[in-house]
């Protein structure tokens, strides 16, 4: 009996790791008419709808910089949603790039202070 509970024990554990590891870190950053039209708010609210952590930030240089971590799915459904941003947005470009996981966002999405 104890040696069906390490087995079961066990096969979580590799499937935990399994889940785990297509969980991908990305970083988004998206140029255009992006500052000052609710686009942080707005990739907030797509982001916990999607189910995404991370946070998302204006830059010095008129950009939005997002951090998310999801499945590839959800990045895809997230690029999808960056790309058309909110009513007043008008959304020239989307550089992605891959980034390391960071367990202090892995908890939500939320608005960090400008960079």
């Amino acid at each position: 009996m104890r040696d069906g509970r390490r087995r079961f024990a066990e096969s979580l554990l590799q499937f935990s790791g399994f889940v785990n590891e297509t969980k991908q870190a990305k970083r988004y950053f998206v140029s255009g008419m992006v500052q000052g039209v609710g686009y942080r708010y707005f990739t907030q609210d797509a982001a916990e709808e999607l189910r995404v952590s991370g946070y998302v930030r204006n830059l010095r240089d008129g950009r939005v910089e997002v951090f998310a971590m999801g499945t590839p799915q959800q990045h895809a459904q997230l690029r999808t949603l960056l790309e058309r941003g909110p009513r007043l947005s008008s959304v020239s470009e989307v550089q992605e790039e891959d980034s390391v996981p960071d367990s202090e966002y892995a908890g939500g999405f939320l608005i960090a202070p400008n960079a």
